[in-house]
């Protein structure tokens, strides 16, 4: 017989079990196998609770909350190591079991697709940490333009997010291999919606192609770009305001190429080189996604014209926890803590404990 020491939900255990040895040379401990235990001092049910603590706050106050919620007596240090653990075996389960993708494609309504970057603080310096949600969602009630702003959309039935830390090509193709695992095919229909970062829309382009993918780029960026031109011409202050708030529902009502040929000719007929040179940069910006302004159409089918889902899902899966005060990150120790959150974002934190090997 031989005793182990087992940190478990209810306390430190001390668990006596047989070890066999042949005289071929191979060892075994039937219990260790049979209890998940292997060479690890914390129970599954125990990793369980420490991952959500670790992934949930910093390692040092995870272990305070343990003591006092459920007298667990347990390091930061050995629950960051069962986080990193835990976080790298997620990334894993979540690109091969079957148990999301399903999930995806049993869920009602129209696939959406977004990401975004997150600067993170690694031991390599501001690193951006890009996420990715697919997710499905029924349309809303029909909207005009006037209400672009007012409406509430339902929530997804169903999202799936993802990150890394990696170079472009890189995350572009894992949207191809997620988009796939999540049932998606050519002729699925598809938003993609994103700020006008040229990464994406290149990416984009090469990994997510399809006769029904609609491109559409976040009405909340273009109202910035809108917002600054205004500045430039009209100084601060409420005129500029209106400025931009006139342009926007303009170009909700027009769409993006009539739009951007009245910009033109504002610009032929203004007369001060400085208004001129703010909006031949609006009219830039906005020409280089003109197919990608389709707002009105959009709002008449009930669909989102704002990338709130994923600007949401870098606050609360990204930032509140890695973006802590004095938080330095290893690049991959960073991204494996990020999936544990994305694992519960995503809905599939029970799936993942009961079916991971």
């Amino acid at each position: 017989m031989q005793n182990k020491c087992v940190l478990t939900t209810v306390g430190e255990m001390v668990i006596g079990r047989r070890y066999y040895a042949c005289d071929c040379g191979r060892k075994q401990i039937p219990m260790d196998a049979w209890a998940g235990l292997s060479s690890r001092i914390v129970s599954e049910h125990a990793r369980r609770v420490v991952s959500l603590a670790g992934s949930t706050w910093p390692f040092d106050e995870a272990s305070a909350k343990l003591l006092e919620l459920c007298r667990m007596r347990i390091s930061d240090d050995t629950i960051e190591r069962v986080c990193q653990e835990e976080g790298k075996r997620a990334g894993a389960w979540m690109k091969s079991d079957e148990s999301p993708g399903k999930r995806m494609s049993r869920a009602a309504g129209e696939m959406e697709f977004s990401t975004d970057g997150v600067k993170v603080n690694t031991t390599r310096g501001w690193a951006e940490m890009r996420l990715n949600i697919l997710a499905k969602r029924e349309s809303a009630a029909p909207a005009g333009p006037a209400q672009w702003n007012d409406r509430v959309l339902p929530e997804p039935s169903a999202r799936l997010a993802w990150c890394a830390i990696a170079p472009c090509r890189i995350v572009g193709a894992s949207w191809t291999r997620m988009f796939k695992h999540a049932g998606g095919k050519r002729d699925t229909k598809l938003s993609v919606i994103a700020d006008g970062a040229k990464w994406i829309w290149d990416q984009a382009q090469q990994r997510l192609p399809g006769a029904n993918t609609q491109w559409v780029v976040d009405i909340y960026h273009v109202s910035q770009h809108l917002h600054d031109c205004g500045k430039s011409l009209l100084g601060e202050g409420e005129k500029a305001r209106q400025w931009a708030e006139e342009r926007r529902m303009e170009l909700i009502e027009q769409g993006g190429p009539r739009f951007i040929e009245g910009l033109r000719q504002t610009r032929s007929a203004e007369s001060s080189p400085l208004a001129q040179e703010a909006l031949r940069r609006l009219e830039s910006y906005l020409s280089d996604h003109r197919d990608s302004l389709w707002y009105r159409k959009r709002l008449a089918e009930g669909r989102p014209i704002g990338s709130g889902l994923i600007e949401g899902g870098c606050k609360t899966i990204v930032a509140q926890r890695l973006k802590r005060n004095n938080a330095r990150w290893r690049p991959r120790r960073a991204e494996n803590i990020a999936t544990l959150r994305c694992l519960q974002y995503s809905d599939c934190w029970d799936q993942y404990w009961a079916n991971r090997n």
